[in-house]
């Protein structure tokens, strides 16, 4: 039943053979990875307003300047970012612009704030989605939690059926989001020139609002600035692309920068020539298309496009999470677990992860948007920061050519983005604050996994050549991950067991050298016992071991025979460290204790720090 079922929601396993029919075109790539950045229009000019209106309504006027410097910072950091793309080609985004560049602390600063960051897009998005929805059905009110969550799971079931399949779901909505808020601003636009819809802003452009402060206009510049999150998910997620990725990359990321700058400029123009103030029930967006469609089925489209966009621009941290959690697992800084792919050629256990982060901040903050913005921010502008400061660094160190006016546009958006922080540090304290709680948290977890798996290597690491017994016994299968110690202390107990020892591995199709350097070093250690290399096109372990087992059980049945298989693993100090390690054994041992004719047995290797 649970396979069953499994299948039903993800579908069949593809082998690892397809991984290039699951990469990207333009097109898609928009869809899927631009959904954040383009939905954010939908509360960017929002949160303009509503710190203006705090003061006073004349304030709204403000809006366009401060709109304006938004629009300055955008072209900064697309270009920065499009620098990115073509320096860093393997993806990474911030943190490996970071790490390579300003340090491993600096990375794992950057790379723990995109991880909080990317749980946040995607509860910030559902949340302003379920809003959007409630704006059209207010009968809703009062369900935001439930209706959230039910999203947050769906668009989890999406990711994990696999990357080609959730950008062909999203290519509808979002280019029907595209193609509604451009008719808004033709349609408002042609209305305001022939004056169908009369001057209604509040206050008129220069009026002196008095008692107005540089704090608050601070406040709602870093407020606005909310309109760029999502920026940077295409640098992080270059290699899903088709080829030539960084060129294909860098045009999608221009493509939507300018989308971005167009739809963002236009509503907040929109806003202020209607005079609209923000209400409780009902978004500012949903007043501008009211305002420029009418309450007829227009309205209605524009509303459920914005509800759909919303929704799934989650999509976009649920594509850059994992690729992200993988990077930081490759340097020892998360669990291994995070690199692995599952059936659908998709990081699974990534994209769990965030749901699961998603769900939980959610509750925390009762599904409300605003609330979750601040910290979204900071968020977002500690890897712009950090990973444009690292690209001033790396124009210095290597000098091409135009390198000073490329550094120019880095230290640009440096600037401005580290000026945000400061707003938002100042400013926004009160709801900024979990963020220094959660990243030194973050940051010691990180390094005590690494200092872990470095004393593991270490541990494991053969430095002389291994000692081999002559045992009698019966057939003993050893199954075998890479050469180490623990692979040396289960071949001399098999040996100790049994008369006639297999040495059993499992290899995939991406990583054919690391593969073949395994064999080669096993024949060479261990000479005497036969090795067995089983190609796996799933990247399942469990079903070749399962199969060559049952083949040679049935085998030593029929002469009476017994078979063992001895399943390797090694035993950390700390028991919190057993996280870490050991899943492969126990799905093994777990799918063997099944099968008839075989005895499963485990080898233990206790290492000492």
């Amino acid at each position: 039943m649970r396979r069953y079922l499994k299948r039903l929601l993800i579908g069949k396993p593809l082998k690892s053979s397809e991984e290039g029919n699951q990469q990207l075109s333009k097109f898609k790539a928009l869809a899927l990875l631009s959904s954040d950045a383009l939905s954010s229009v939908a509360y960017g000019t929002e949160q303009i307003v509503t710190v203006l209106v705090g003061f006073s309504a004349m304030a709204i006027w403000y809006s366009l300047p401060i709109a304006l410097l938004v629009l300055v910072l955008l072209a900064s950091i697309t270009i920065s970012y499009r620098q990115i793309i073509h320096a860093y080609p393997k993806g990474g985004g911030a943190y490996v612009v970071s790490s390579k560049n300003l340090g491993k602390n600096a990375g794992l600063i950057s790379g723990g704030s995109l991880l909080i960051d990317y749980m946040l897009t995607v509860a910030v998005s559902v949340s302003a989605g379920t809003e959007a929805l409630i704006s059209a059905v207010p009968s809703l009110y009062g369900h935001q939690v439930g209706i959230s969550v039910v999203i947050i799971i769906l668009v989890m079931a999406m990711n994990l059926r696999g990357l080609r399949e959730s950008a062909s779901f999203l290519t509808v909505p979002v280019y029907l989001f595209v193609v509604m808020i451009i008719l808004m601003l033709l349609v408002g636009g042609y209305n305001i020139m022939t004056g169908q819809v009369p001057y209604h802003a509040t206050a008129a452009v220069g009026t002196a609002v008095p008692g107005i402060t540089m704090a608050l206009l601070l406040k709602a510049f870093s407020s606005g600035s909310s309109s760029l999150t999502g920026v940077e998910a295409i640098s992080n997620a270059v290699p899903f692309f088709k080829k030539p990725h960084a060129k294909n990359a860098a045009a999608t990321l221009t493509i939507m920068a300018t989308l971005l700058a167009i739809f963002f400029g236009g509503i907040t123009f929109l806003n202020y020539w209607y005079g609209i103030v923000p209400t409780e029930k009902v978004t500012v967006l949903s007043q501008i298309a009211q305002t420029t469609f009418g309450q007829g089925i227009l309205y209605y489209i524009f509303q459920f496009s914005t509800v759909l966009i919303l929704v799934l621009a989650a999509n976009t941290g649920f594509s850059a999470f994992p690729i992200l959690a993988f990077n930081l697992a490759k340097d020892k800084f998360m669990p291994h677990l995070y690199m692995d792919k599952g059936d659908r050629l998709g990081y699974s256990n990534g994209i769990i992860t965030l749901a699961a982060g998603s769900i939980i901040l959610t509750f925390i903050f009762n599904g409300t948007t605003s609330l979750l913005i601040p910290l979204y921010a900071v968020g977002v502008f500690i890897p712009f920061t950090l990973s444009q400061t690292g690209m001033i660094v790396k124009w210095y160190h290597d000098r091409p050519k135009g390198w000073i006016m490329k550094a120019f546009y880095n230290f640009l958006g440096a600037f401005i983005s580290l000026s945000i922080l400061l707003i938002l540090f100042r400013y926004r304290l009160s709801t900024v604050w979990p963020f220094f709680i959660i990243m030194p948290v973050m940051y010691i977890i990180f390094y005590k996994i690494n200092d872990h798996y470095n004393k593991v290597a270490e541990q494991l690491r053969l430095t002389e050549e291994a000692e081999i017994h002559d045992f009698d016994g019966s057939t003993v299968i050893v199954l075998v991950s890479s050469v180490t110690h623990v692979t040396t202390g289960a071949i001399n107990y098999a040996r100790s067991i049994g008369d006639y020892v297999i040495a059993m591995h499992v290899s995939f199709d991406t990583n054919p050298e690391k593969e073949h350097e395994t064999e080669r070093e096993f024949k060479e250690r261990f000479p005497g016992v036969r090795f067995v290399d089983l190609h796996s096109s799933y990247r399942s372990i469990a079903s070749p071991v399962v199969k060559f087992t049952d083949v040679i059980a049935k085998n030593a049945a029929a002469r009476n025979f017994t078979t063992t298989v001895l399943v390797p693993q090694f035993l950390p100090k700390k028991p919190w460290q057993n996280i870490l390690h050991n899943q492969t054994s126990l799905r093994l041992r777990s799918v063997l204790n099944s099968r008839e004719n075989i005895i499963v047995a485990t080898y233990n290797y206790h290492l000492k720090k």
